[in-house]
């Protein structure tokens, strides 16, 4: 079976190099697609994702902010059954960068807040839904260039993620979900910044 995953990854706009008493504003967009074959069967999913942040940098070295997050997932079956999952998010950020000389940063990340997450499978005999919320606490390091005239790039190649999440189902059960994740170099994403 052959799976095709295309994966975009850009910041909007931000800065990791930046001086104190500056603002900082970033977000990362994704999309993903994937469809596969075999067995008369046919699945394609779609994915997007974006991720706005807005801080304030106190110090010549942190930065402190909001972040949000939304995502959408739908996969669409031969059969004609459907799956959804939509995730968002609010929390604030406190990021420490520290420079490297006068074109590398290296920064890390610590965000935590409110996460909802919707699940709904719809097929011929209806539809069913998983509905949670809880909280989210994330640590991303990521290493920043600085191109040319604060125009840049960001590098970060995964990191630790937790999320607790309350779920109650269309059946009237209720569950909790306690998910830990460390990708640290196994994912990889690139942006594009620019220091104001």
């Amino acid at each position: 079976m052959k799976k095709m995953l295309l994966i975009l990854a850009l910041t909007l706009c931000g800065y990791a190099n930046a001086q104190k008493g500056s603002v900082l504003v970033m977000g990362n967009v994704s999309y993903s697609s994937q469809k596969n074959t075999g067995f008369n069967l046919e699945n394609k999913q779609n994915g997007f994702g974006i991720q706005p942040k807005i801080g304030y940098q106190f110090h010549e070295n942190w930065t402190a902010g909001i972040e949000s997050n939304f995502m959408s997932v739908k996969q669409n079956f031969s059969e004609g059954d459907q799956y959804k999952d939509r995730v968002y998010g609010f929390g604030g950020f406190i990021r420490y960068a520290k420079p490297l000389g006068s074109i590398f940063s290296a920064y890390a990340d610590l965000g935590i807040g409110y996460q909802n997450r919707k699940e709904t499978f719809t097929n011929t005999i209806g539809q069913t839904y998983n509905d949670s919320d809880g909280f989210y606490a994330a640590i991303t390091p990521a290493i920043f260039i600085d191109i040319s005239k604060g125009f840049g790039l960001n590098f970060n190649v995964g990191g630790l993620n937790y999320t607790s999440l309350n779920r109650d189902s269309a059946s009237g059960s209720s569950s909790k979900t306690k998910t830990f994740v460390f990708n640290f170099g196994q994912s990889f994403s690139v942006g594009i910044s620019k220091n104001f």
